[in-house]
């Protein structure tokens, strides 16, 4: 009989510590959410110049009319390129139509990337006086009518060291993804290879070091616009890191 009892107590208790266990409330957890700036796997910042090693003729100079090869234009491209006129451009306020978000990457330009807050880098080109900004999360996006430069998000793309079983572990490395949309229509090449308004441009920015010190960015770049491409356009670019701003020369946009 007491052994019946015993095990009738032990077993209420039980029941009513699993009610207050069921009933208690979840301990938060605090997470420190860490800025882009933070998290950067690699340094982007400073001054760097265009290497303009392939495709020198269409980036050095101003091609000739109609010269386009490599560039996948639909009938209605090849209609629109054969058809610039720098000087209408001018005339209409369109002199920067080749320093787009899509176009001033080819450009023999240099490059002053700063953080503009810790969740925006921001890129400034002395080819067009341009500046570009990367949004990453946490990062306000101004919204209105399409700018040359368009609306950027970017995130980082993390290399980590694998840890059995197949676990995530520490970063090592790591590129930048950067998507652009929201373009005002521009110019693949200076001149007048068209890219329209729906365009949408992705980069990927990789940091390299070589034996000798110098830094370089490597840049590959996918543009898809259906209203004026076949298909989508691969292009790789690269620049190298300046050891300060004596280079660095705006100059303003210019149609021819």
């Amino acid at each position: 009989m007491r052994r019946h009892i015993f095990l009738a107590a032990l077993l209420t208790v039980s029941c009513l510590y699993a009610q207050e266990e069921e009933a208690a409330p979840p301990v938060a957890k605090s997470v420190v959410q860490k800025s882009a700036r933070e998290e950067a796997p690699i340094d982007l910042t400073g001054y760097w110049t265009a290497v303009v090693t392939q495709d020198w003729r269409w980036r050095m100079v101003t091609p000739k009319k109609g010269d386009f090869p490599g560039i996948p234009l639909n009938p209605e491209g090849r209609k629109l390129a054969n058809a610039w006129d720098p000087a209408k451009d001018e005339a209409s306020g369109d002199q920067c139509k080749a320093y787009g978000a899509a176009g001033v990457m080819r450009m023999p330009t240099h490059l002053h990337i700063t953080w503009q807050d810790d969740n925006t880098l921001r890129m400034d080109t002395d080819a067009g006086t341009q500046s570009r900004l990367f949004h990453f999360r946490g990062s306000k996006i101004e919204t209105g009518d399409p700018q040359w430069q368009g609306t950027s998000t970017a995130q980082w793309d993390f290399v980590r060291t694998k840890i059995p079983p197949h676990m995530p572990g520490p970063i090592h490395g790591g590129s930048l993804k950067v998507v652009t949309a929201h373009m005002r229509p521009g110019y693949l090449r200076k001149n007048g290879v068209p890219y329209g308004a729906n365009a949408v441009l992705t980069e990927y920015f990789d940091v390299t070091s070589e034996p000798n010190g110098w830094q370089s960015i490597l840049l590959t770049t996918v543009i898809e616009d259906s209203q004026y491409l076949t298909q989508s356009v691969l292009l790789n670019t690269n620049f190298r890191k300046l050891p300060d701003a004596s280079g660095w020369s705006p100059t303003p946009c210019s149609a021819r």
